[in-house]
């Protein structure tokens, strides 16, 4: 294997790929990333046997090839390269070992074959479907707040991606939940997505793909089937093995009676939270709602640092009602809405409560409240 690549392709192409792999490995090839170079590109692929990415770059090849090196040293080696550098990569057969020279700088590092890298896109994925990327996106953006981090349940690691029926339309649904708060997103189901299983995406996978989006405004092409989820975007691709377990039925614990309408300025309520919330030495005290009339009184007791109290304008024509919150889980809510109006739809202190953005009614929180 010879080539020659832009030093920032090179780098860009790894940062995408190496951040799949992991540091420490007790199967040696996993530490590495696998390059293989034909025609005019090389290939780089990393993966951790629960995720794979795959990105191509183009290059200069001179003789095409297969090997594996070390992730995270090439990419350190390559970040720390003269910016517009021309990087040269040429298999030593006889060393085994593979030689990197830019500039008046040179390498030599230790390989494994390629053929003992695993392959984690093979098998069939029978549904496949295009998103634009700033749907998608959006679906990841609203929704990944609330995936669970507890272990125990592990079904809740994730984003329950599947088809859904809002008024007659089919869309495509994001729900994710830990147990205290519950985020459903959707968009108009895309051509093709009809038929597709119920799929649990696993937190790292979302984290990742997000990462992956960030300066897309392509189309993203998603094939799955029941185990595996594929992502391909522009050069990229990331396949994800996907969690094997039922999400939990969570129409069940969206409240359809709650008659209780409070509007309130987004950020007026946000900013109100943030300061009150700030004589807690606990973010996970609750902060208390008292609503009467046209004015909430939001109040925080803690008794060991003090407390505090601040009133918001609203508009809310129902019997008073005080209720708590968890501060951080009202204003991770907040942040996701997009109009300068917040909707919250109440029952009573012990039930949950429904948050809605103003100006869109593609996405939906529940909120579950707390004793004060």
């Amino acid at each position: 294997m010879q080539l020659v690549i832009e030093r920032s392709e090179l780098l860009r192409t790894l940062g995408h790929v190496t951040s799949v792999v992991e540091r420490r490995n007790t199967i040696p090839v996993l530490a590495n990333v696998l390059l293989r170079a034909e025609g005019d590109k090389i290939e780089l692929k990393g993966t951790d046997l629960e995720r794979e990415v795959v990105e191509s770059a183009p290059a200069d090849v001179g003789q095409a090839g297969a090997i594996t090196v070390s992730a995270h040293m090439l990419h350190d080696i390559v970040r720390k390269l003269t910016d517009g550098a021309q990087v040269s990569l040429e298999l030593e057969g006889e060393e085994q070992r593979i030689a990197l020279s830019a500039g008046h700088s040179k390498f030599y590092l230790p390989m494994l074959p390629a053929d003992e890298f695993p392959d984690m896109a093979a098998g069939e994925m029978p549904h496949r479907f295009e998103v634009p990327a700033r749907d998608l996106k959006r679906l990841i953006e609203k929704s990944r707040f609330a995936i669970s981090t507890e272990e125990t349940r592990y079904y809740l690691n994730g984003i329950f991606l599947h088809e859904a029926e809002t008024n007659g339309i089919p869309m495509l649904r994001a729900v994710a939940t830990d147990g205290h708060r519950l985020a459903q997103v959707e968009i108009p189901l895309p051509e093709g997505a009809s038929g597709m299983p119920g799929v649990i995406v696993p937190r790292k996978t979302v984290h990742e793909l997000q990462r992956l989006m960030e300066d897309s405004e392509a189309n993203v092409e998603i094939a799955l089937s029941a185990a595996k989820i594929q992502f391909s975007t522009g050069t990229v691709v990331m396949t994800s093995k996907l969690i094997d377990g039922t999400f939990p039925d969570y129409s069940r614990v969206i409240p359809q009676g709650n008659d209780k309408l409070m509007q309130v300025s987004k950020q007026a309520f946000a900013t109100a939270v943030d300061r009150v919330s700030t004589v807690s030495t606990d973010r996970g005290r609750a902060v208390k709602l008292s609503l009467d009339g046209g004015k909430l009184n939001l109040s925080v007791f803690n008794p060991d640092g003090g407390s505090a109290q601040e009133e918001v304008d609203i508009d809310y024509d129902s019997e008073a009602l005080d209720i708590g919150f968890n501060a951080k889980y009202l204003l991770d809510i907040a942040s996701q809405l997009e109009s300068d109006t917040a909707r919250f739809l109440l029952a009573d202190p012990g039930s949950p409560t429904t948050v809605k953005d103003g100006a869109d009614e593609s996405a939906l929180y529940v909120l579950m409240p707390m004793r004060v």
